[in-house]
């Protein structure tokens, strides 16, 4: 079964023939705080000799995912230890997302370097957390590892899960009930997205208090849910051991990336693989259409990760790809670049106006500000997103815009095709009643027929006596939206929406000033979004020839 089960996979990610291999599992690696975490080795048959090893540590299990890409690789002909982290899945001590994975990742990569089967030279590979674990590793490593294909993942995952300072809460639910229900239910069951799950989630996330929702949500406490709200007004200082953004891009291995422009962690990633570029570091990333996770984005993956290793690690031949290449979405097309962003992308400012429009010319005068009021008790609903499961994506935002506590902008048909394509930002003027709320950028293409589909957005929590604030009261919010490679088609508008929330994708703001964890009341929010020529409220979007 398993022999037809690995054929099925190399037929789906386009792989020819395969070589034997023999799976030595449950090898035990002590670490140097005594505990001692389980691993399985993928090598050649026959007798132990010295080869160069690729090391994965996952908290998902060795027969899920580590089996899957450990099998790939070695069916491929490399040898492979795939590791099962802290507290999981056999492994001693207790799993505490982020905070362990430097120091165990470091005493694994000394014990299998000082294996009779490991010649020294250690590649690293795997997505999303599994990523975070060779983050964890590879900037402090000596000597360095060979190469590293961190696909779907960051460096730092802070502004991940609190986006621009508000608990990015639907996605770390889904990811908790994984986590928290894994060894129970089992690592792939942990992530589909069933009704009953669904409905368990919904109930989860609209609780309050949140430090409670992980009950709700699981059936029993889960330490990174309550380490995930208790902190989340200073985050930074609490997850400082699961930040590895600090690296020496000269002195890091080099690096492969594949991600999309749905992924949660696109953002963060994108800023990893400027620094190691701008700072002389080998590295390649892909961006595709698709989420975290997305099977589209699997035979990439798996390609990428083959190829990579084999000049890394095995010393292959060099290819003459560009670094970057990326998918311009409804153009329909792969584009090669040369770096990231774009060098002949030119950054537009469109400006929002007192009438709806939005267009090129700076306003004038002084209209009166747009207003509407946000009720904790009703939140803005989000709509579509980078989100771990569906729905995600683009999806219909015209009965989000039509409520009350949404105002949009929108252009005139465009004459010709508008390819965007690089990063994006807002500049917002606003005033609240008490200088509390969360804002709420979004841009989206409007078609013909009147729907508006999602493109890119932000989120941005004021904080009091955080926020630059002029002295009649409005704070300019300063934004960066998810970067994009958009076809805006001829005939189609540009929309821009201002809410003060997209819940349950972020956590509600209570618009009391209560800490996330513990809040259970609340009061509306009036908010006035400026647009005059001392304000001028407007986005920058990335006009790609």
């Amino acid at each position: 079964m398993a022999a037809l089960t690995e054929r099925l996979v190399d037929r789906r990610l386009g792989f020819g023939a395969d070589e034997p291999y023999v799976r030595e599992r449950d090898l035990r690696v002590p670490l140097s705080d005594g505990v001692v975490l389980l691993a399985d080795l993928y090598r050649a048959p026959g007798p132990l000799r010295p080869r160069p090893t690729v090391l994965m540590r996952t908290p998902y299990g060795r027969d899920g995912l580590g089996s899957i890409i450990g099998s790939l690789l070695a069916r491929r002909g490399f040898q492979v230890l795939v590791q099962s982290t802290r507290g999981t899945f056999g492994s001693g001590g207790q799993f505490r997302p982020f905070l362990h994975e430097s120091s165990d990742g470091l005493d694994t990569l000394a014990w299998v370097r000082g294996q009779t089967w490991c010649d020294g030279r250690v590649s690293m590979v795997g997505p999303s957390y599994v990523g975070h674990t060779q983050w964890a590793v590879a900037p402090y490593a000596d000597p360095g590892l060979c190469s590293m294909n961190a696909d779907i993942t960051a460096s730092e995952f802070t502004s991940t899960f609190y986006p621009g300072g508000a608990p990015g809460l639907l996605n770390l639910a889904t990811w908790v009930n994984q986590i928290g229900r894994q060894e129970r239910i089992g690592a792939v069951t942990g992530f589909l997205a069933t009704p009953v799950f669904s409905r368990r989630k919904r109930r989860a996330v609209t609780s309050q208090p949140l430090q409670a929702a992980d009950v709700a949500l699981t059936g029993a406490p889960v330490v990174f849910w309550r380490d995930f709200v208790e902190h989340a007004e200073q985050p930074r200082e609490f997850w400082a051991p699961a930040e590895h953004d600090g690296f020496d891009a000269a002195a890091m291995p080099p690096v492969c990336m594949v991600t999309g422009w749905w992924d949660l962690f696109l953002d963060r990633q994108l800023v990893d693989f400027t620094a190691l570029q701008r700072g002389g570091a080998t590295a390649r990333i892909t961006i595709g259409p698709w989420t975290h996770g997305d099977r589209g984005s699997l035979s990439t993956i798996a390609h990428e990760m083959v190829h990579w290793l084999g000049v890394h690690l095995h010393g292959g031949e060099h290819d003459e790809r560009a670094p970057v290449r990326v998918y311009v979405q409804h153009a329909d097309r792969w584009t090669d670049l040369p770096c990231w962003p774009p060098p002949e992308a030119r950054p537009t400012e469109w400006y929002l106006d007192a009438d709806g429009g939005l267009g090129p010319d700076r306003p004038a005068g002084a209209p009166p500000p747009s207003r509407f009021v946000y009720d904790p008790a009703d939140p803005t609903p989000t709509v579509g997103g980078p989100m771990l499961q569906p729905p995600s994506k683009q999806l219909d935002n015209r009965a989000v815009e039509a409520r009350d506590d949404v105002r949009v902008w929108t252009c005139p048909p465009l004459e010709s095709d508008l390819d965007l394509l690089g990063p994006v930002s807002a500049v917002v003027y606003v005033r609240t009643g008490t200088g509390i709320g969360d804002v709420f950028v979004r841009l989206c293409d409007v078609g013909p027929d009147g729907t508006s589909m999602n493109i890119t957005d932000a989120m941005h929590r004021l904080v009091p006596d955080r926020e630059a604030t002029a002295p009649d009261g409005t704070t300019v919010v300063r934004m960066t939206l998810s970067p994009t490679g958009y076809r805006v088609r001829a005939g189609h508008r540009l929309r821009v929406q201002v809410a003060g929330a997209a819940f349950p994708r972020f956590a509600r703001n209570p618009g009391t000033g209560e800490r996330t964890a513990t809040a259970v009341d609340g009061e509306r929010i009036s908010y006035e979004i400026l647009h005059d020529s001392e304000h001028p409220s407007h986005v920058v979007l990335p006009h790609h020839p």
